[in-house]
């Protein structure tokens, strides 16, 4: 007993990869009726921006746009996605496209932890633009019902603020479909030329 709440954590992330491993395969049997098939789409959302204006879903609807649920105090994952993101933004500000036809959408999924105020400083170490890409914060309930239902971004957590959560990034197009779910731990599913010649693509259609 004493060993399995050792590696509780450990466990949870390994269950989460094998559910998201399954909806993979489940997934793939799609595949090849549409470069990008439809696979859901993103719930309607109220949340604060980093300049405590609200966003909602209306608002980012028209462009093209890349999705991920993150915590400022994540110790491995969610920086190294954030800073491929963040490159993916400086190539797409290079041509132009960034903040025009394309826009990303970060989103925290430990508000109670993560104000304003240290989002913001989250994001500045990445050197992100503002003006392509929000970083959001609200209810949590909200947030976590829109990342499993709309992303199939499982998030567990306890008390303590320990969090294991599917480390997706969202492909999403104009009409608000998700057309795309990378896993980012994995090099071979995702890069940052893959994110950047995937979302142009996709802002073609």
């Amino acid at each position: 007993m004493q060993t399995l709440k050792r590696y509780k954590w450990t466990w949870i992330s390994i269950i989460i990869i094998l559910i998201f491993a399954a909806y993979l395969l489940v997934s793939s049997l799609g595949l090849g009726k549409d470069k990008w098939p439809v696979i859901g789409t993103v719930q309607d959302f109220s949340l604060e921006n980093v300049d405590k204006k609200t966003v909602t879903l209306e608002d980012t609807t028209g462009k093209v746009r890349l999705f991920y649920f993150f915590f400022t105090s994540c110790p491995d994952v969610c920086p190294i996605t954030t800073f491929m993101l963040s490159q993916a933004q400086k190539k797409l500000v290079e041509d132009g496209t960034f903040g025009e036809d394309v826009e990303f959408v970060s989103i925290s999924f430990d508000p109670e932890v993560d104000t304003v105020d240290k989002i913001k400083a989250f994001g500045d170490k990445f050197k992100v633009d503002y003006n392509g890409w929000y970083f959001l914060r609200g209810d949590k309930k909200q947030i976590w019902d829109l990342a499993e239902k709309s992303f199939k971004t499982m998030i567990i957590g306890d008390k303590d603020g320990n969090y294991s959560h599917a480390n997706l990034i969202a492909l999403v197009d104009r009409n608000n479909q998700v057309r795309n779910l990378y896993n980012a731990n994995d090099p071979e599913d995702v890069s940052v030329d893959t994110l950047v010649n995937d979302i142009k693509d996709l802002a073609k259609e």
